[in-house]
């Protein structure tokens, strides 16, 4: 069976990311932290810095929480009700590990699988209704023999085949049970409610620099790039809004450079970029290397200190 360990590292960086986007950092990962005991020993801020660039951190906080509890349980939970008890693991993830590494009859659901079904089903209803139908069709489909290989090519089907705009139902193996096939659209399924614009929101962020170092800090554990390296900014309101006091070392003070946009989950965001010289770290602060600190760095970030340097 599958390493355990790799089958939940390799679901958690991909919950948001691609596989062509998460596979040198699952190489990276499983280089220098070969086991879930290895992890468990990491330093949070190597780790953090070590996810930077796949986003969505609240996981990377959470995958630390999870290797220090299975570590100090002696070992992984083999079933999909105790796996749902760990830190950063819900329903769909704990169903893929299930299946894929203790081969239990587990359903694992994840978008490219509410698609396939939502196609199969030709499901009109309201989408909550119908993903909850999904999941228990799934569950009662996914076999006795074989449910690791079974959650993989219902995941495979929907990635290759059964695509979001295109799919191919030519050489589709079940498109004979397909209903949206039948009726002759099946890409307009999932029908899902419109989504909301996301709000907007702007800030100021300071690349300062002492002697080819970068001002940085650690951000808070809690929140939003919890626990990573950040640039010093001023806090991030709705547009159209004062902005509320930030990093008033700064204020009044830089050249601005340009801005960088950046879009994360529930909003977007337009930040100044304003380069200034530095004598000394203010409280909280420290310097670190230009040179290596970006690939310590979120993208947003990163996105502004590359302006700066190209300038």
């Amino acid at each position: 069976m599958p390493d355990p360990y790799r089958v939940w590292l390799a679901e958690i960086m991909l919950q948001q990311t691609t596989v062509p986007h998460a596979a040198g950092y699952f190489e990276a990962f499983t280089r220098r932290w070969p086991g879930v005991e290895a992890l468990a020993a990491a330093e949070d801020g190597d780790v953090m810095a070590a996810w930077a660039g796949l986003g969505y951190y609240a996981r990377a906080r959470n995958l630390l929480k999870c290797a220090r509890e299975v570590t100090a349980m002696g070992d992984w939970p083999r079933t999909e009700a105790g796996l749902r008890k760990l830190p950063g693991i819900g329903p769909y993830t704990a169903g893929a590990i299930a299946a894929l590494a203790f081969g239990e009859r587990a359903p694992a659901v994840d978008g490219n699988v509410d698609r396939v079904f939502a196609r199969l089903l030709a499901a009109k209803g309201a989408w909550k209704e119908e993903k909850a139908r999904i999941a228990g069709t799934v569950r009662e489909l996914v076999p006795e023999d074989r449910p690791g290989e079974f959650a993989e090519a219902l995941m495979d089907l929907g990635a290759t085949v059964c695509t979001p705009k295109r799919p191919n139902c030519l050489i589709c193996p079940v498109r004979a049970w397909c209903a949206g096939h039948a009726e002759g659209a099946p890409e307009q399924y999932p029908l899902k409610p419109a989504k909301a614009a996301k709000p907007k929101r702007t800030g100021k962020v300071f690349v300062a620099f002492r002697d080819g170092d970068v001002l940085v800090e650690r951000r808070p554990d809690k929140g939003l790039l919890g626990g990573m390296l950040g640039l010093p900014t001023t806090a991030w309101v709705e547009t159209g809004a004062s902005v509320s006091p930030g990093w008033t070392v700064g204020e009044g003070k830089g050249e601005v450079i340009g801005e960088v946009r950046h879009v994360f989950t529930h909003f977007e965001l337009r930040l100044d970029v304003l380069r200034m010289e530095l004598g000394q770290a203010p409280e909280g602060y420290h310097w670190h290397d230009v040179e290596t600190v970006a690939d310590a760095l979120p993208s947003v970030f990163r996105k502004a200190l590359k302006l700066v340097v190209r300038a």
